[in-house]
């Protein structure tokens, strides 16, 4: 299939201002004047390639693309954000939003039909919180020919933060056949070796000057492992997780872990070249390389790692009066689904009202790691006297094998979400359940 470049039709552009213009008449006709969008962004489903070394041909894979951004989505807090969405693949597909809570859009297998090929669909998504979100075909992954690139989407604070850049950096995992193209997930991945690269490079490099304070936005973007990311010789502060402000906390010997899917922001300061090193549970290996040039000089020494501005979560979660639910993750027999099964007609994981806290024992019994991820809202990883919580917010958790760990959140988006279960194997199928809100 031959790549289109982004470039919507007079009818396409009409039906997407139609759309808007109509939410906006809806709502004055209901009494209540319905804000314009602040922002827009293009987004662009296509055929894409891989490349793979200067000797070797690139391979096609499929990509979620920004067409009317160079680089990486940058949207605001508080923005009204008019999407664009044009499928130019050959089957229905929609990006799923992950880290946006709140927005039924963004969960597309519970809400909207996907878009059909050669289509353009528009929708208005609120962007209640800052933070380094991802978009991506996942929960389609039983329609993909190729493997897909997700597309990182920055969401900044509206109150300045102290650094000099900010870098996105996207690990993707792709494995490779014999004959040198790459398999999508959930396939048998019998004969395929394990590629990995950053920002789409098997050897990338990013330069900066000494003495330079980096916000790096690192985002495990691939689909079934679990991997650790170390920048050799620097301290990592780590300063949000999944979106969401944390108590600023060093990394431990300067590395990340994370499960599929999951960000974590870091402040580092540099200090000399050194290598971005990877781990994927079996051997470590150069990713990358920060190369840093001149000697440190500033007027004034930045200051400590401060906590990022709040999102608006709430501070405290009452788990005294909270509604608890045990869930078996990685089982299809417990209530899960394949995506391309997945319908609402199915009974829901649990009910709770608008307003309560929920808890979750979540239960791996299946021996080998499994990745959890809750849609609409994002919780606390509760302590193991179930008396307390980690100081941060997540969105996604890994759960080791026979593990029980305890989550929980407070319900205040009404509506129908999803939830996400997939072991850590390449040929493993993603499971979906769901969970009202009412």
């Amino acid at each position: 299939m031959k790549p289109r470049i982004f470039d919507p039709t007079r009818r396409e552009v009409l039906a997407g201002v139609g759309a808007s213009l109509g939410a906006s008449v809806a709502g004055l006709t209901t009494g209540g004047a319905v804000p314009l969008p602040t922002a827009q962004v293009l987004l662009q489903a296509r055929p894409a390639t891989l490349a793979l070394g200067p000797d070797q041909p690139a391979t096609p894979i499929w990509e979620l693309a920004a067409a009317s951004h160079i680089g990486n989505v940058r949207l605001k807090r508080g923005d009204r954000c008019e999407v664009v969405f044009r499928n130019d693949l050959p089957v229905p597909i929609a990006p799923a939003w992950y880290g946006l809570d709140g927005t039924t859009v963004a969960d597309p297998l519970a809400g909207r039909a996907p878009t059909a090929p050669g289509s353009t669909e528009t929708s208005i998504i609120s962007i209640p919180n800052a933070g380094t979100l991802l978009a991506n075909f996942r929960l389609f992954e039983d329609r993909l020919n190729e493997p897909a690139r997700p597309l990182p989407i920055i969401a900044t604070e509206t109150s300045p933060v102290t650094n000099d850049r900010d870098e996105v950096l996207l690990i993707e995992e792709w494995r490779m056949k014999p004959d040198g193209t790459a398999l999508p997930p959930g396939r048998d991945a019998k004969g395929s070796t394990p590629l990995y690269t950053l920002n789409g490079r098997t050897s990338f490099e990013l330069s900066a000057a000494a003495g330079e304070r980096l916000r790096l936005r690192f985002i495990n973007g691939s689909q079934r492992s679990v991997l650790a990311i170390k920048l050799e010789s620097h301290e990592v502060q780590v300063i949000a997780l999944d979106g969401q402000p944390a108590e600023p906390f060093p990394a431990r010997n300067g590395a990340l872990v994370l499960a599929p899917g999951a960000r974590a922001d870091a402040f580092v300061d540099a200090a000399a070249s050194a290598a971005f090193v990877l781990h994927d549970g079996k051997e470590a290996r150069p990713i990358g390389r920060l190369a840093v040039s001149g000697k440190a000089e500033r007027r004034a020494s930045l200051p400590p790692s401060q906590p990022l501005p709040p999102n608006d979560l709430p501070e405290k979660l009452d788990l005294k009066g909270a509604l608890r639910f045990d869930v078996a993750v990685g089982k299809t027999e417990a209530g899960w689904t394949r995506t391309a099964n997945f319908s609402t007609a199915s009974a829901p994981a649990f009910r709770t009202k608008v307003g309560r806290t929920v808890v979750l024992a979540l239960k791996n019994p299946s021996p080998i790691t499994t990745v959890f991820h809750l849609h609409g809202h994002h919780f606390r990883l509760l302590d193991r006297l179930d008396d307390g919580w980690k100081p941060y917010w997540l969105d996604t958790l890994a759960l080791e094998p026979g593990q029980t760990q305890r989550i929980a959140f407070a319900a205040t988006s009404q509506g129908r979400w999803l939830i996400e279960s997939v072991v850590t194997d390449w040929t493993a199928p993603r499971l979906v359940r769901w969970y009202a809100v009412e």
